[in-house]
């Protein structure tokens, strides 16, 4: 949807977000964050892709690196377009439809599973180097590991940005220490002559070269965590999220190619256990205190990054249950501690479920690991490719209508001069340039390639994901159409980035009085007119606390008047069978005004409590009309129609 920031709400907004930018995530906090899962990576992948591809897994995590780096840049804006979080779930359903965004969220979820799954496993086994001979123990203690961490988010525990701070900052400094301890002890012809030695394995082939690259994202996995500390990212956002995840490409661009190159090359993988290479590595070029050392804090990074990854499930359950795409008791909290324990159950129980199928084999939930990874990065693109698209356009049609004003081909005001925004409560986000632009094409071109050459060259991660994704499917089409039949039908907001000529807008009252006299009145106009009707919403959300690291906070899904109004206005819509879209605006003065000047809509309708209205939109003609639950006014317009605007 479209909003303009007016200088009164920027003037609320700052106000605001100076109250709570007290005790938000800095740069420097979501870095940590976000490294303390990405980082976990170096882990296990260079084991994972030692067995898939030998010596030239260095190779191709450097070589995804640069495809990271693009992939970062939209994760960067998604942060700040989207201030609400959710990442893939909310991007999807506002770029493309809701369901869209249901399928990403069965992506995610997929994706927090195994991440969860494969995290806990991995420190449990780094474990081992501290106390050796667990063999035939490490499923049983890391399925013990994660039933204690569904216990302690059941009990309350907060994700903690500074506890994350200090195990991201020992993780990296242990492995800055490897990275030093090689280049001190390893002699630089032998160094150098790594590359060759990475080539000398399996040849590199077109299919081998594409099959790596698209294995190796894995590598790189936790990058979507950043979108989801929107909501607690101290503003301006774009500042923060940009100084964030350069702080991250430069960690990881530092530490994961060397350490995955040195670990799978100068290591001899038949005495050394590639679970535990990089641990390993130091023990081998360091000492035995940096080996014992790098096990440690490797096992902690990995017991964060699963409850992140558990954290992360059970929000993005939250939301599609309050989407209505999940039953209504994943959202049921318990009277002692507050806690959504459905949601906590399925986020925890789940990937100990994986665990047991997958008997503890780390090197199968690997190959099961790239279906909802990619699947979410790319609809993720895809969805923010859309809405860059449909700005650019708007922008081009708003620079054309105003050369036409200046050249005196255009007289008065001209709607749609105005920038706009994706969602009421977004900062204003210019049109990329074309660079930009075209960089995020290849970014999502990239992206999609990989997913789907993994789709086929590992089977176990698409028997995974799609019965998975199929199932959580099943399950949002039987719980939406059961509140339908309850007569509760749900609608979703949408954006709007152009004008609808001949739409209908049908201002929603925020009492319920008048309201069905609006909606049959739009819905009357619409089907005599064979055009659209926008029903739109002004609400205001006041929330009673701070967002939580995770939370997906979205004003609409948390405003219960808005889903009744427009749920009445579905039920309606769909008696009457037209066509219609939903808008939900923030309910600040210029709102309405901004958003139908880029609407440009023939008949807008309105009710007494909205009569300022007609003095704002100065229409070329009013009439009134009466109908069920009182009269209307209709605010007709006719708008000029300018040069056609090139491609």
């Amino acid at each position: 949807m479209s909003s303009q920031d007016t200088s009164s709400d920027a003037s609320a907004n700052h106000k605001g977000q100076a109250e709570y930018d007290h005790g938000r995530l800095g740069f420097f906090l979501c870095w940590a964050v976000v490294f303390a899962d990405i980082g976990t990576s170096v882990y296990y992948v260079p084991g994972i892709l030692y067995g898939q591809v030998g010596k030239l897994a260095g190779f191709f995590v450097t070589l995804t690196l640069a495809a990271f780096i693009l992939l970062a840049l939209k994760y960067s804006e998604v942060t700040y377009r989207y201030p609400q979080g959710g990442g893939v779930v909310t991007v999807a359903a506002r770029a493309m439809h809701p369901w869209v965004g249901a399928l990403g969220g069965m992506f995610i979820l997929v994706d927090y599973f195994l991440t969860a799954a494969i995290s806990s496993l991995s420190g449990v086994i780094y474990l081992s180097v501290i106390i050796p001979h667990l063999g035939l123990a490490i499923l049983p203690i890391t399925l013990t590991v994660l039933a204690l961490l569904g216990l302690l988010n059941w009990w309350g525990i907060s994700e903690s940005a500074t506890v994350s701070a200090t195990a991201a900052v020992i993780a990296f400094v242990i492995d800055i220490a490897i990275l030093i301890q090689v280049l001190i002890h390893v002699p630089l012809h032998t160094i150098l002559s790594v590359i060759p030695e990475m080539f000398s394995g399996k040849p590199l082939t077109g299919l081998a070269l594409l099959t790596g690259f698209a294995g190796s994202f894995l590598a790189f996995s936790g990058l979507e965590s950043i979108s989801q500390l929107s909501p607690v990212m101290r503003t301006p956002r774009k500042r923060t999220s940009r100084l964030a995840l350069l702080l991250v490409v430069l960690t990881i661009g530092i530490t994961s190619p060397l350490l995955t190159i040195f670990s799978t090359t100068l290591l001899d993988a038949s005495k050394v256990d590639p679970n535990q290479f990089i641990s390993a590595l130091g023990g081998e070029y360091g000492s035995r205190i940096l080996e014992l050392a790098v096990a440690i804090s490797a096992s902690a990074l990995l017991m964060f990054a699963s409850n992140t990854a558990i954290i992360g499930a059970y929000h993005v359950f939250l939301a599609l249950s309050r989407m209505h795409f999940f039953p209504n008791f994943v959202e049921r909290r318990n009277t002692w501690r507050g806690t959504p324990h459905y949601s906590i159950l399925l986020a925890t129980g789940i990937p100990i479920l994986v665990l047991i199928i997958a008997q503890g084999q780390i090197d199968l939930l690997g190959d099961m690991y790239a279906f909802g990874l990619l699947g979410a990065f790319s609809l993720t693109c895809l969805g923010l490719d859309i809405v860059r698209s449909r700005e650019r356009r708007q922008h081009r049609e708003r620079e054309h209508l105003k050369k036409l004003r200046e050249a005196g081909a255009i007289k008065g005001e001209v709607p749609g001069l105005r920038p706009i925004v994706p969602m009421a409560q977004s900062p204003a986000v210019a049109p990329v340039s074309t660079l930009i632009f075209v960089l995020g094409i290849i970014t999502t071109v990239l992206v999609i390639v990989a997913w789907c050459t993994n789709l086929v060259n590992k089977p176990l991660a698409t028997a995974f994901g799609v019965p998975v994704t199929i199932a959580g499917l099943l399950i949002a089409y039987w719980s939406y159409h059961s509140t339908v039949k309850r007569g509760r039908p749900m609608a979703y907001p949408t954006e709007i980035y152009a004008a609808i000529p001949g739409s209908v807008l049908a201002v929603l009252p925020t009492k319920p009085e008048g309201r069905e006299a609006v909606i049959r009145a739009a819905c009357a106009e619409a089907r005599d007119q064979n055009s659209t009707v926008i029903f739109l919403y002004r609400g205001r959300v006041v929330r009673k606390r701070p967002p939580a690291s995770f939370e997906i906070v979205d004003p609409y899904f948390e405003d219960e008047a808005a889903k009744q109004a427009f749920g009445e206005a579905e039920t309606i819509a769909r008696e009457v069978g037209i066509k219609r879209q939903y808008v939900y605006l923030s309910d600040t003065p210029d709102a309405v005004f901004q958003f139908w000047q880029v609407l440009r809509p023939r008949d807008t309708i309105i009710v007494d409590e909205d009569s300022q209205m007609a003095h704002a939109l100065a229409p070329d003609l009013v009439r009134y009309s009466p109908g069920p639950g009182g009269q209307v006014t209709h605010l007709i317009k006719r708008w000029q129609a300018p040069a056609a605007v090139g491609p």
